[in-house]
């Protein structure tokens, strides 16, 4: 029995000896294959793909920054003036070392501070609080109380909330210990932290003298971060001509502004970034702006170029700079002088506007407003933007557009005739031309302004009975009908100018059998200067109504020879947005009414040439000369607009004076100086 157990045993023993040994071969094996596995996969990682992860590390251990901007395209004219360009100034400019602390921060901005003047006028208070918060951080904390320490604990307050705190706690007495020097080094260490961290913040490029410019030059490897370049400014070699149109830049202080921060973080800007901030500047960023240089921040602190930055394109305008030159002049002058008349004590600007009508050129477009200083003397300013912004009551300058209507609904044809004398509505003045013409057609009406002519055609078409004073009815559809019709001249609707902004205009409401007839002379719905242009260049066009713009072609900056143009990436198109629904005959009979009056009552605003056509207008407006939010008194609004030559018009002009009179009796003829000048200096330089 003993020796049965024994053998068991033994036999168990066996059997348990070969089943480890078979698991021990086993995982042998299995450890075999996770190392073949393990190094298989490293000869892959290290020597197959070790470029590609080298490359991955490299970026993870580099930052990616930008140079400060570089020069914007310069601006020319038609004729490739240059009206806008860059100028080299000498440049102080900061570039964060990676890992350098605050503290030697502070050290160098009191370094360079003893080299360089820094202007510190614009030094608020709470950056000169943060400077100490920075310098006495135990103290910043203790002003905290133990009640403020728990809520942060609770998370009831930020970090921010607590900063805020430290900030207001700050007294003047604890900041009182910094003298001018200190305060040169806070602004100093302020443009040094402003922006991205990495990216090179502009320290000084205003008035940096020689010596400034050497010594920091000489000095680049003892000043961490610190650097001299050639940076730019705009300049105008045309002074202030279409300055404001041409539009303005950001500093190198400001950045981008506020209002403009989310437009221009999401196309990819940086906060520091100079970019175009008003009218052209701002309407073309993406063609002006330039490329700037990248490099790679390494984690060495070395630093390698990626690509080099290039300025921006450059633009040409629709502008003829010299012609847009004598306007302005004309309209300095002849606003000035017109102050000096009679019945002028609300008048103060006028506008004069000049386009191809083939093309929607525009080729001059300028606004001049009189001001008074502190001893009463009047002084010119630029009112240009006012020309797409500023909305008038027309006058019979529209009559072309209204006449239009008559025709377009039967209510009379070519010849037709009313007999010009005053009619009367049932509890309304009289309504009168200003003056009984007789019998008069479409030719006489437009040449000698009839208001009569056009208050029977808005009966006829609003299908109302007119009789001596009694009530008179219209249908209310008869208002759309001459919307309808004076927007397919532009009047009324945006002209779609490549400016950020412009006006509609004001479109009345009432459906009042007067204000239709009002509406017909341009006396109740309120244009543009540019609308009242676009309505003269469509008629001058044979009704076919043309987008207005000023850019004209974009080219590539030549990196070869800067004084040359690079390759062209843009050229205008003549964009056709509408057609005046009217047979040509009647367009042309319209044109022949505008002929006719330049022997008539526009005779003189197109100088001497006879073969021009016209339409002035002259309007009742009203003004709020209490600035209490009402309009109160009331004013004469004059327009004109033309074209010339009759049979191959080269250009179209409109010229507004908002407010000429008073409206007792004299009345300015400064709209026709104006307009009589600008057309002959047209005639002298095409």
């Amino acid at each position: 029995m003993a020796k049965k157990m024994v053998n068991k045993k033994r036999n168990n023993y066996r059997y348990l000896k070969d089943i480890i040994e078979k698991r021990y071969i086993f995982l042998i094996i299995v450890i075999i294959i996770l190392f073949s596995i393990i190094g298989i996969r490293l000869f892959y990682l290290q020597i197959i793909k070790n470029d590609l992860y080298s490359e991955k590390l490299l970026s993870a251990t580099s930052k990616t920054i930008e140079s400060t901007s570089v020069p914007r395209g310069r601006i020319y004219d038609r004729n490739y003036n240059i009206i806008v360009d860059n100028q080299a100034v000498k440049t102080i400019y900061y570039k964060k070392e990676s890992g350098i602390t605050k503290k030697e921060e502070i050290e160098l901005a009191y370094k360079v501070a003893a080299l360089i003047d820094i202007d510190y006028s614009n030094l608020t208070e709470n950056q000169i609080k943060a400077f100490w918060l920075i310098n006495n951080f135990e103290l910043g904390n203790k002003k905290i109380t133990e009640e403020e320490w728990k809520k942060y604990s609770s998370r009831k307050l930020t970090s921010d909330d607590l900063y805020d705190l430290k900030l207001s706690r700050v007294t003047e007495e604890e900041i009182s210990i910094y003298e001018p020097f200190d305060k040169e080094a806070i602004m100093l260490y302020n443009l040094m932290n402003k922006g991205y961290s990495y990216a090179e913040k502009i320290i000084k490029n205003k008035d940096v003298t020689e010596k400034e410019y050497a010594i920091i030059s000489e000095n680049i490897s003892n000043l961490s971060g610190f650097n001299t370049k050639l940076d730019w400014e705009r300049i105008y070699p045309y002074g202030d001509v279409f300055r404001s149109i041409l539009g303005k830049i950001s500093s190198n202080s400001q950045g981008i502004p506020k209002e403009l921060v989310d437009d221009y973080l999401s196309k990819g800007y940086s906060l520091n970034d100079r970019v175009g901030i008003s009218y052209l500047e701002y309407q073309y960023e993406d063609y002006l702006k330039g490329e700037k240089a990248k490099y790679k921040l390494n984690s060495d602190n070395s630093y390698e170029l990626v690509s080099e930055g290039k300025r921006g394109n450059d633009i040409v305008l629709t502008i003829d700079i010299n012609l847009q030159k004598e306007v302005e002049s004309i309209l300095s002058y002849e606003v000035l002088n017109a102050k000096k008349e009679k019945n002028t004590e609300y008048y103060n600007r006028s506008f004069a506007l000049i386009e191809d009508p083939k093309t929607g050129e525009i080729l001059a477009m300028s606004g001049k407003q009189v001001l008074k200083d502190d001893k009463g003397n009047n002084y010119i300013v630029d009112y240009t933007p006012g020309a797409v912004t500023l909305p008038v009551t027309p006058g019979s300058i529209v009559k072309g557009a209204s006449i239009s209507v008559g025709y377009k609904y039967g209510a009379i044809d070519i010849g037709s005739s009313f007999y010009d004398s005053c009619i009367k509505i049932k509890a309304t003045p009289l309504k009168c031309s200003w003056k009984n013409l007789g019998n008069t057609n479409d030719i006489k009406a437009l040449a000698y302004s009839s208001n009569i002519y056009q208050f029977m055609i808005a009966i006829k078409v609003g299908n109302g009975n007119y009789k001596y004073n009694e009530a008179l009815k219209i249908d209310e559809d008869a208002f759309n009908k001459y919307r309808d019709m004076y927007a397919a001249y532009g009047l009324g609707v945006k002209t779609g100018i490549d400016l950020p902004v412009e006006s509609l205009g004001y479109s009345g409401t009432s459906k009042l059998s007067g204000h239709l007839l009002d509406f017909s002379i341009g006396q109740y719905d309120t244009y543009t200067p540019i609308q009242l242009l676009v309505y003269i260049s469509t008629l001058a066009n044979n009704g076919t109504r043309l987008k207005p713009y000023l850019l004209k072609e974009v080219y590539e900056p030549n990196l070869e020879d800067d004084s040359k143009f690079g390759k062209k990436i843009y050229s205008s198109k003549v964009e056709v947005v509408g057609e005046v629904p009217l047979d040509i005959k009647y367009i042309n009979r319209i044109k022949e009414g505008f002929k006719a009056c330049m022997n008539a009552l526009c005779y003189g605003y197109m100088s001497k040439y006879t073969s021009s056509a016209g339409k002035t207008g002259t309007s009742q407006s009203f003004i709020d000369t209490d600035k209490d939010g009402v309009v109160d008194t009331e004013t004469i609004t004059n327009t004109f607009g033309g074209f010339a030559p009759y049979d191959d018009p080269k250009f179209s002009i409109v010229v507004v004076s908002p407010d000429v009179s008073n409206g007792n009796g004299y009345n300015s003829g400064v709209n026709k100086r104006i307009s009589a000048k600008i057309v002959n200096k047209f005639f002298e330089i095409y």
